[in-house]
């Protein structure tokens, strides 16, 4: 992992918004995209001026801002929510789409009536409160209603961990929260559990004494995973291969049995195909199986016996629905995550990190940000990749 470095912006005592426009350039550096396609094909670098910073207006820079699936389903032209294409607003004589849907911002100014009645000063962070904003850039500016203030100084919480806690960790508390009333005892079991919800989950269901079940998949280095996520609080790590044993079964029953016979109420899936069938068929009766992504480009199938004889109950999640129809209720959970952070107790995933620093070129930056889309679509599932700006 790269060092983060978070350098705060030089000002001249009583510059407003213009002397910080003759202090830094005038510019911002976005990833767009003018047509759905292939990342790598169609991820553009696009510059244009600030607009003049008005009385509610303020004025941010992002520090941190990740690469989530979502995202890169966005810019393929696959996900259901459609960003929105801008010319003037952006200075482009073509519709362009500002790529990225989570970040942290530094507070850099602000007009007179965000600092009056939003509590808003400079130096302060703030994450994004909707999707769509478009954060793989380097500066916008952003009305009190994008932005929810961080409440913690980057000495407890760092830009890479406070980027990446509205989505993944927001998602499997809300999970394991909203479908099931889990109890100190009971168990869940997921697919994916190497990925940043997995390991989120792991993580707060060992907070509240709930058992898990986590499914990977088979790979060479299995059982430095394995510990990996038994560090983490996982009770089990199985693969794929394992859990699709019909004989398996034995042995997670001799598991749930041991540890007091409570029931496996609860699945979580971001795969589909034949992993999301073999943790359904492990739930008790009157189980929830949870599908909050289709990694695997395949249909969930469940087999009719787990609706008939086990009243099995499927179940859709979509974090971005819930987080803009709730931005109140997301900030009460997202501040319950940096808590957890801030104490120890909740780890972020392992991320790498690629920066832009002031020297980059236009061209040196797009390259920076291709490399690390690069790298995702490659297969660093499980390693979150972070653009960071210094």
């Amino acid at each position: 992992m790269l060092p983060i470095r978070v350098w705060p912006l030089p000002r001249r005592p009583g510059a407003g918004h213009a002397g910080l426009r003759r202090l830094f350039s005038a510019q911002s550096k976005a990833i767009v995209y003018e047509t759905y396609g292939r990342p790598l094909d169609v991820l553009k670098i696009h510059s244009f001026p600030l607009p003049d910073l008005g009385p509610a207006d303020i004025l941010v820079k992002f520090l941190a801002s990740p690469i989530n699936p979502a995202d890169i389903n966005q810019v393929e032209g696959v996900y259901p929510l459609k960003p929105r294409f801008r010319t003037t607003e952006i200075s482009s004589a073509t519709p362009l789409a500002l790529a990225g849907n989570e970040g942290v911002v530094e507070i850099v100014d602000v007009g007179p009536q965000s600092r009056l009645h939003h509590a808003f000063n400079p130096g302060d962070r703030a994450i994004m409160r909707h999707t769509l904003f478009g954060t793989w850039r380097s500066f916008a500016v952003a009305a009190a209603q994008d932005l929810t203030r961080l409440p913690f100084t980057t000495a407890q919480i760092s830009s890479v961990q406070a980027a990446t806690a509205s989505v993944n960790p927001t998602t499997a508390l809300n999970m394991l929260t909203d479908f099931v009333d889990l109890q100190p005892g009971d168990w869940f079991i997921q697919t994916g559990a190497n990925s940043g919800v997995g390991r989120a989950a792991i993580q707060i269901a060992a907070l509240r004494g709930i058992n898990s079940i986590n499914v990977v998949r088979d790979r060479d280095d299995i059982d430095n995973l394995k510990q990996d996520l038994s560090s983490l609080g996982a009770t089990h790590v199985v693969t794929d291969k394992e859990i699709a044993d019909k004989g398996f079964r034995a042995t997670i029953k001799s598991w749930v049995a041991t540890a007091g016979g409570k029931q496996i109420k609860l699945g979580l899936s971001c795969t589909g195909g034949d992993s999301t069938t073999n943790i359904a068929r492990q739930l008790s009766a009157g189980g929830h199986l949870v599908s909050y992504g289709g990694m695997a480009r395949k249909p969930v199938t469940v087999p009719v016996s787990l609706l008939i004889f086990k009243d099995i109950h499927l179940h859709g999640y979509w974090l971005s629905r819930w987080s803009d129809a709730h931005p109140d209720e997301k900030e009460t959970v997202v501040n319950q995550i940096f808590d957890w952070i801030n104490q120890g107790k909740l780890k972020h995933v392992p991320v790498n990190t690629w920066s832009w620093t002031d020297d980059l070129s236009d061209d040196e930056r797009l390259q920076v940000f291709k490399h690390a889309v690069k790298t995702y679509i490659d297969g660093a599932h499980g390693v979150k990749q972070v653009l960071v700006q210094t």
